[in-house]
């Protein structure tokens, strides 16, 4: 019997690859130095995931140039630029840009601030001194009220350019200088009250300057007095009563209740 010859080597089979417990194949390691790019690709998602220092807030950042030009100058303000204040709105009232009311009521404020800041507030919506001026409302033609028997109410809003006379005989007469222009700043009423009642209405913050008679009458003020050496409107009253009542009140006296809820509505908003 012959013998077979060798017989050629048969190639080993491959070994399975290891498979995960959850069925998936085993990823075989990468050699970062072998594959630069799989290196930098670490890299470079690690440095995607750290906040850059432009990110990263600061305490001591300094505020924004919007919010900047709102801040207030805190400088202390002087008497010289109060009184420039009040000028440069006496000039305002004269072209017609404020109502005795707001005049007063600007004016009290200016000599209250403290600041430049508060000054500037006052008059921010006013043109700077020099601008063309604006036309101012017209005169009050009407100058004499009177109520015999009956009543007369008259709010004005023309603009005061001499003395006002009001008679009251058994009636009531009231005037309402609150929305009047007064380039002067300052307004000269007559008044007669014989067995009637006259009641006068001025802003907050004037001066009252009140003379005459009175013969089984009364003649009274009820106002708040204004700040202590400030340059304020002036309402003059030359009041005669006779058996009559002659009054003049504030926007606070006059209607408190009124006054309380505008100011509380105004906290709310």
């Amino acid at each position: 019997m012959s013998q077979s010859g060798p017989q050629p080597e048969r190639p080993a089979p491959s070994r399975p690859p290891e498979r995960r417990r959850d069925g998936g194949p085993v990823p075989e390691p990468v050699d970062v130095t072998t594959a630069p790019d799989a290196g930098r690709a670490a890299d470079t998602a690690r440095a995607s995931e750290t906040p850059r220092a432009s990110e990263t807030p600061r305490a001591s950042e300094t505020p924004r140039a919007s919010e900047a030009g709102r801040v207030s100058d805190p400088v202390r303000a002087s008497g010289a630029e109060r009184e420039a204040v009040v000028e440069r709105l006496r000039v305002a009232s004269v072209e017609g840009r404020l109502t005795f009311e707001e005049l007063t009521e600007r004016t009290e404020a200016a000599y209250a601030a403290v600041s430049r800041g508060d000054l500037e507030r006052i008059t921010a919506d006013l043109p700077s001194m020099g601008a063309p001026g604006a036309n101012p409302a017209p005169v009050q033609v009407k100058r004499r009220f009177s109520a015999v028997m009956g009543d007369c109410k008259e709010r004005i809003v023309g603009r005061i350019d001499g003395p006002l006379e009001a008679v009251s005989v058994m009636g009531d007469v009231e005037l309402d200088l609150r929305g009047a222009q007064v380039p002067t700043g300052e307004v000269h009423i007559c008044v007669t009250a014989v067995m009637g009642d006259v009641k006068i209405i001025v802003p907050d913050g004037v001066s009252i300057v009140l003379t005459g008679h009175n013969f089984l009458g009364d003649r009274r003020v009820a106002v708040r007095d204004p700040h202590p050496g400030a340059r304020v409107p002036v309402v003059r009253v030359t009041a005669t009563a006779v058996m009559g009542d002659i009054k003049i009140v504030d926007d606070e006296h006059h209607g408190p209740l009124r006054r309380a809820l505008t100011t509380w509505w105004k906290d709310r908003r």
